[in-house]
């Protein structure tokens, strides 16, 4: 599988996307992330793509998420 590397980030009421550098977006559901559905708007948007952007980090949090997990748990989900 190709490193898949973040571009960018966004929010709605129901999921984070997250924008591939090839162009692709992976969406997942927010009700995975207890600590981003409790964070402001703000802290949500204080992230940084770290390890080759192959993760976002979002130090005021200290949340961390890999890009790769989100894909295989949204293609787990799709399956289920």
């Amino acid at each position: 599988m190709n490193t898949l590397k973040g571009k960018t980030i966004h929010f709605d009421d129901r999921s984070l996307h997250v924008e591939l550098e090839n162009g692709r977006i992976i969406s997942t559901p927010m009700t995975w992330y207890q600590e981003l559905q409790q964070a402001s708007l703000n802290q949500l948007s204080n992230y940084q793509f770290i390890c080759h952007g192959t993760r976002i980090e979002w130090v005021e949090l200290d949340y961390h998420l890999s890009i790769e997990s989100m894909m295989v748990a949204s293609s787990l989900k799709k399956a289920a």
